[in-house]
């Protein structure tokens, strides 16, 4: 039997959505796990399914000579204040919560990056819509989290048809409100990001208008606290954290069925589900150097919600990285992973 796309399925989810920048979410430190041994503590800031399960299940918290004290956040705006406030050493965000981050003066740093496919980041229609080119969008009602990387999707995708964001009938709403509207009829499109792009499709309540694949720029972060970097012990520590986090990623790409069960189990997601995300968006993932062009096209987003007047003023994004960590990774334009059914 076919399972029903209802707002219940979709809430659990909403704890994991590592682009979200809307909501006044708080850490949930109750039963807080600590890994591994030592005098000194990296207390690392995370959602649901994101890095503690990820390095758990690729085996990467074995044999640490520090301790890993996680807070888990309900999406990255809260877990950036927690790294502004101190509270929080470094933690997983995507790419608009750090450039909002910036926009408040906050005293973060992103250390890492990771480059992944967009095709999750995608405009939906129902499945009997009557649109099917981007260009038809114009006069038409979307709902999209405001702020969110979506947001930034959403324009992206109108501008490379020729329209505004004031060509369109904006909703602001939170993927909970945007859900009951997509499936109610109540607007004719939804602007949103995996895993809810996946669950409409596998639902068949809607389909694919148009993906941000080529039209954002697809990066994830790790960010940390300028304060942290400045403790060469705790320094050593992130650099060996960022190691592991970017061999789980390489063991996500190589066993994408096995982080699916973990993933669905840790949020909630039907397994089917968490696979076509893992297949469409978290396995593309390849680690890659914070770099001018990632400046760049940090800078264009940073702009972009200033001219919107969603930032107060100008951001310079290049104050708020740090670059010491790169290593030899590739830059960051590196075309990322596509996984391929064997």
């Amino acid at each position: 039997m076919r399972r029903h796309l209802v707002p219940a399925a979709l809430l659990l989810p909403l704890t994991l959505l590592l682009a979200a920048c809307g909501g006044n979410s708080a850490a949930d430190t109750a039963g807080a796990r600590t890994d591994g041994k030592g005098s000194l503590t990296l207390n690392v800031g995370d959602q649901k399914g994101g890095s503690e399960a990820v390095l758990r299940a690729a085996g990467e918290l074995k044999n640490l000579n520090y301790k890993i004290k996680w807070s888990t956040f309900t999406s990255g705006p809260p877990l950036l204040e927690a790294v502004n406030a101190k509270a929080v050493d470094i933690g997983g965000v995507g790419n608009t919560p750090p450039v909002f981050a910036a926009g408040a003066g906050s005293k973060v740093s992103v250390v890492a990056a990771w480059h992944g496919t967009s095709k999750g980041e995608a405009i939906l229609v129902p499945k009997d819509s009557s649109l099917r080119r981007p260009e038809e969008l114009k006069g038409r009602s979307i709902a999209v989290a405001q702020g969110s990387s979506a947001h930034f999707q959403l324009i992206a995708s109108l501008k490379e048809a020729g329209l505004k964001l004031s060509d369109v009938k904006v909703k602001y709403l939170q993927p909970a409100d945007a859900l009951a509207a997509f499936t109610g009829g109540k607007v004719d499109a939804w602007a949103v990001w995996d895993p809810y792009t996946s669950q409409v499709l596998d639902t068949k309540q809607g389909r694919i208008l148009t993906d941000g694949d080529g039209v954002v720029n697809g990066l994830s972060f790790q960010v940390a606290a300028p304060s942290a970097l400045k403790d060469t012990k705790k320094a050593a520590a992130i650099k060996d954290y960022l190691e592991r986090l970017r061999r789980a990623q390489d063991w996500v790409y190589r066993h994408p069925g096995a982080w699916a069960k973990v993933w669905a189990k840790d949020t909630g997601l039907p397994y089917q589900v968490a696979l076509a995300s893992v297949k469409r968006t978290n396995a593309s993932r390849i680690a890659v150097a914070v770099d001018k062009p990632l400046i760049a096209s940090e800078q264009r987003i940073a702009d972009t919600f200033t001219e919107l007047k969603l930032i107060p003023g100008k951001v310079d994004f290049a104050a708020f990285v740090d670059t010491r960590f790169n290593g030899e990774l590739p830059p960051s334009t590196t075309t990322p992973r596509v996984y391929k059914d064997s």
